[in-house]
Parts: C-alpha cells; structure tokens; sequence
C-alpha cells in the first residue's frame, strides 16, 4: 500500500519517452498508471505509439528515459521472459510442429514446472476458452478462432496477473472478432487478471474496455472509460476519433458564466454550445455534435439551436436511416432517424431545419488539418 492507503498499480509508466533515431520521439513523457484487475486499451492510429508502450512493457522495446513499474517494481533492466507477463499476438505465434497442450505446456516447462503440473494447468486453461476437446490437435487444423483462443489460453496458462494483447483479433472475420471481444472481456472477468490491449479498432476499444487511452503523435490525449470518451471528449482529436461526429467550425463571439459560449458559425448563424476546450473571444473552435442528438423539424423555439440544412443522402440501415445533411459549412452533416413507428418521410433535396440543445454541442479546439484514422 502507498502512503495514502491506496494500492500500488500493476503498472507504472513514469516519464517515459521512446525514440528509436535519437532525435524523433514516438512516444512523448508517458505517465500512465494502471490498477491491478484493470481492462486498458491503448487506442490510436498508426504511428501514435501505442504499440511501441506495449512493446516496452513487455520488455521487447527499451526506454529511452523514464521508468516502468511492475506492481511497484522498476523493470526496465528485467529481461522479457522474467517479467512474468502473458503476450497475445495478432499472428498467434503457435508453434506449427507442436499440439495446441504442447504449446500450451511450453511456457510452463521453462519455468521448470513438473509434468503433472503441467498437464493439470493445460487443461484448465483449454477448458476457459472452450477448446478442452483439442490440445491433441496441430495449430493447422484449427479455424483462426479456435488458434487465435490457443493463443489467448497459453497466455493465461502460468497464471500471470498481467497480459498483453497486441491487436489479436485483427487477422479475424468480423463475426468471429465481435464474438471473441466478448468472450476475451468475460475471461478477464472472470479471473481478474490485469490486461493492457493495443487496438486500432474503437468499437473493440469500446467493447472490452474499463478505460481507454487515446493515443496520438506519441501522446495520450485523454484516457477515460468509454462512456465518457464518447459523451465528453475533450479533444477535438478524440471527437473525431470515437464514433461517428459532426463537426461545425465558427468564431466564438462570447463566453457566459455557465461554460455556455456564442458561436458564429462560417455561414453567419449563431448557435449556443458547451464550453469545453475553447481560447478566448475572437478565437476560432470546431464544434462536436453525435449524430443521435440532433433533431430534423424540431418544434419552433423547443431546442437551443435550430438552423437551416438541406438532405442530401438518405440511407436505411434496418434500426435507423442515416441522412447526410448539408449544414452550414458541413457537407457531411449526420442525423440518425430511428426508424421507429410513423418516424417522419423524408426526401433526398429537401430543406429542413436541424435542432440540438446546447448541452449537446461541445465547442472545442480548432482542427486544422485531417483527423487520422
């Protein structure tokens, strides 16, 4: 326990940087901490350092400066396999030659544990993900499923109390990766082991995890759990990033006392929108608005904001019908029609007003350039 009484986390990164040229930081002053039974996914595009932090982690990358900590313990001159982590790989890493027990022995047999042992915790860990009937079987004659759950299992089977997962579901098929989203979150339930997951996938961020840090150009840029991710980015990177968004661009023109401030839109209209992330009046932000929250022909004067749009797409997708609106200086404006009961026709050319409460529409940072994905 610290001074505080609080327990230490699984793991610490503590100033950690990352360059592998000596002048190009992939990862910029890491502090992240991690509770011991805690689901973090690393969430980011390409190239925004979050597989690198894994890597370290695992011991396969050294720090370039900072420390990392494993349940108190510094680590950084640990060698990888006495570090005690589990590893998952989005390419399984079985051994072709061996059965899926013999792999799943192996890690247990270099940690010199008797063959009885062996066999007992083998078992059980085939049993967890429901491949008890296959540990005679060579990885070739399994689905990508049944390898990709080996893997998952010889990552659990010397009861580590941390893994590592590095986009392993990435090589599946997109029933098969939704199915084991939840039976990897169920493991880890279960057992209560701590797993740090890389992915660049955000629905699988979204579905698994307890927080997710959004990484960008080698820095978290807010690490929340999903539910607030999405409600209450405070970015416009992560906005943009999780889930679908509309983004309006103005001037802000006031800032009131209640974090409301008055946006001038490009095309001239005033709105009112939360104040989240904003500089100081005359100073420009982008606006972000799901497209759940917004109304079409909305009662005159029931929403904060109403303004004139125009539909350009209508899209039927079963549970609702995607409109793409133009909206001010947006062409990609979107609004999500439930499709529900005597829900409103509407036609492709029409122009119709669009309405959201201000509560709904977060005025943050100004994007100047396109968002990766």
């Amino acid at each position: 326990m610290t001074e505080t009484g609080v327990s230490e986390p699984m793991v610490r990164f503590a100033g950690v940087q990352k360059s592998y040229d000596g002048e190009i930081l992939v990862v910029k002053d890491l502090n992240l901490d991690i509770a011991k039974g805690e689901f973090v996914t690393m969430l980011g595009p390409s190239g925004s350092g979050k597989t690198t932090c894994l890597m370290m982690l695992a011991g396969f990358e050294p720090a370039t400066h900072g420390e990392i900590f494993l349940d108190g313990k510094p680590i950084n001159s640990v060698p990888p396999h006495k570090r005690g982590i589990g590893m998952v790989f989005q390419n399984y890493a079985l051994f072709p030659h061996m059965t899926v027990a013999e792999n799943l022995a192996f890690p247990l047999e270099v940690r010199g544990m008797n063959k009885v042992d062996q066999a007992a915790k083998v078992k059980r860990a085939l049993e967890m993900v429901e491949l008890g009937a296959m540990g005679g079987r060579r990885p070739a004659q399994l689905s990508g499923g049944q390898q990709q759950r080996v893997a998952v299992a010889r990552a659990l089977v010397f009861d580590p109390e941390l893994i590592l997962m590095d986009e392993p579901l990435g090589a599946l098929d997109k029933q098969l990766r939704e199915q084991m989203q939840y039976e990897i979150k169920h493991i880890h339930e279960s057992l209560g082991v701590t797993v740090v997951y890389v992915t660049h996938d955000q629905a699988e961020a979204l579905t698994m995890s307890d927080r997710i840090a959004v990484f960008n150009d080698g820095v978290i840029q807010q690490i929340s759990s999903p539910s607030t991710l999405y409600e209450a980015p405070e970015t416009s990177f992560v906005a943009q990033f999780i889930g679908e968004n509309n983004k309006l661009n103005g001037s802000i023109e006031a800032i009131e006392k209640n974090d409301t401030a008055m946006i001038k839109l490009v095309t001239g209209e005033m709105i009112k929108a939360n104040a989240v992330n904003i500089g100081q009046v005359g100073s420009q932000t982008t606006m972000s608005l799901r497209p759940e929250r917004v109304l079409i022909n909305p009662k005159k004067g029931s929403m904060a904001n109403i303004i004139g749009g125009e539909i350009v797409e209508l899209i039927y997708l079963g549970d609702h019908i995607r409109t793409r609106m133009k909206v001010a200086d947006s062409n990609e404006f979107i609004v999500k029609i439930p499709n529900s009961h005597g829900h409103a026709t509407l036609q492709e050319g029409t122009t119709v007003t669009v309405g959201w409460e201000a509560v709904d529409c977060r005025a943050l940072d100004p994007i100047t350039g396109p968002i990766p994905h």
